[in-house]
């Protein structure tokens, strides 16, 4: 569903001068690329307004705690209880408890509008960093919610914010051997899931498109594969046509007009790419090995994939139209389901080392290669948009798999809040 009654105002310059004259930089920065940065010690107070209110200051809290770069403080520890956004808070009183960082806020119900207004404060210069308003209708506070997170995390770390996004995936039942896939999608902190299949078919590697509106997936039924596109908005699916052999492995181009998959047939797998205003299709590899899960760069000029034409499962990196193919991995192991970062700085994948699998990354020529996780079975990385921190399945021996997240410095590693199993995850972009 497209939601676009968030809307987003500056606090009026006369709130703003509350805090005197703005600071050119804040003194409390948190560097994102850091693999020992501690915490920065923040207080998020109750926002004024009523039980959303309170709703909304712990859904910030959640996501800025889990993020692994904030450490939200206990509100048993707060001694200034005058919060409103109107005065400027005591700021001996938030050194006391060594709060750094301060975010207090009020939410007003406006003619059946919710109108969030809130402050970001830097404790020690006391001085404010931020002052937004935001207006939505109430069943979007969440949304709101997660634009704050966005807004806090943006001005204190100069990268920008990943909470107001969706994650597809494919929801997990039953038993080995009888296990029911559902496609499905939540808030990426794991809330409001809901289903967009019934599970009638196997369905694996959903992907979002760039305007976050369109899924591609793959469909397996005992007559065969497909990939489909299914609209959020419409909920109208179609299917890409008809293809002699399994299709597998979609991914949208970045700028959503073309969708690169796979096909098999007779054992040996090529990569197509397909034009969704043409419905023309090309082959991009014809090789006698296996290619396989391509994914474009930012730019839409270049395609990773998987090949074993070496031998093993390797990394290759070819032009969009595919030429000029070059092999990126070196390393022991094999090397699969390669994605490039919205930044293009990385290209993340699964690597698989005697009995251990692993989610890495590696820079596009293959240089700076680290391994980012290890367990019995890690698999599927997924970016989110600022290309900061990953999402992907971990299995246990059991067979039970969960969705994970760890950063790019592997050190903020975590379950993700979804309570059934689940694999294959896809970060949407920010939502508009």
């Amino acid at each position: 569903m497209r939601l676009t009654t968030l809307v987003l105002t500056l606090l009026a310059a006369c709130a703003v001068s509350l805090a005197g004259p703005q600071a050119a930089r804040a003194e409390i920065e948190v560097n994102v690329n850091r693999g020992d940065v501690q915490p920065l010690p923040i207080a998020i107070p109750a926002f004024g307004g009523g039980q959303v209110g309170g709703d909304i200051a712990g859904v910030i809290s959640n996501n800025l705690s889990r993020s692994g770069l904030f450490r939200p403080l206990d509100p048993a520890s707060f001694v200034d209880h005058d919060l409103s956004i109107a005065v400027q808070p005591r700021f001996p009183a938030w050194k006391q408890i060594n709060a750094q960082a301060l975010l207090n806020g009020q939410v007003v119900n406006d003619n059946g509008r919710l109108r969030v207004s809130f402050r970001l404060w830097d404790v020690y210069s006391e001085q404010q960093l931020l002052g937004l308003e935001f207006t939505a209708s109430p069943e979007n506070w969440r949304r709101i919610a997660h634009k704050i997170s966005d807004a806090v995390y943006e001005r204190l770390t100069g990268e920008k914010g990943y909470f107001d996004t969706r994650v597809v995936f494919v929801a997990e039942s039953g038993g080995r051997g009888s296990k029911v896939k559902r496609l499905a999608i939540m808030d990426q902190d794991g809330a409001n899931p809901s289903y967009l299949t019934d599970g009638s078919s196997i369905v694996m590697t959903p992907r979002f498109s760039s305007n976050s509106q369109e899924i591609t997936y793959m469909a397996l039924r005992p007559e065969g594969s497909s990939v489909y596109l299914l609209n959020l908005e419409t909920v109208r699916r179609e299917s890409l046509g008809q293809f002699p052999g399994m299709v597998f492995a979609p991914r949208f181009s970045p700028d959503g007009s073309k969708v690169a998959f796979s096909v098999e047939r007779s054992g040996n797998s090529d990569i197509f790419v397909m034009d969704l205003h043409s419905h023309t299709s090309a082959r991009l590899t014809a090789d006698p090995a296996i290619d396989t899960s391509p994914s474009f760069s930012p730019d839409g000029r270049q395609i990773v994939f998987n090949s074993d034409r070496s031998g093993t499962p390797q990394l290759y990196v070819m032009n969009a139209d595919g030429s000029n193919p070059r092999r990126i991995s070196y390393g022991q192991g094999k090397y699969t389901t390669p994605v490039w970062s919205p930044t293009g700085e990385f290209i993340a994948f699964t690597k698989q080392t005697g009995g251990e699998f692993h989610i890495g990354v590696m820079k596009p020529d293959g240089s700076d290669e680290r391994l980012l996780t290890s367990s019995y079975l890690d698999e599927g990385p997924t970016w989110a948009p600022n290309g900061r921190v990953l999402m992907f399945s971990r299995e246990t021996s059991a067979g039970a798999s969960k969705l994970w997240t760890v950063d790019v410095t592997g050190r903020i590693l975590q379950p993700v809040p979804y309570p059934g199993a689940a694999s294959d995850p896809a970060w949407s972009p920010l939502l508009q």
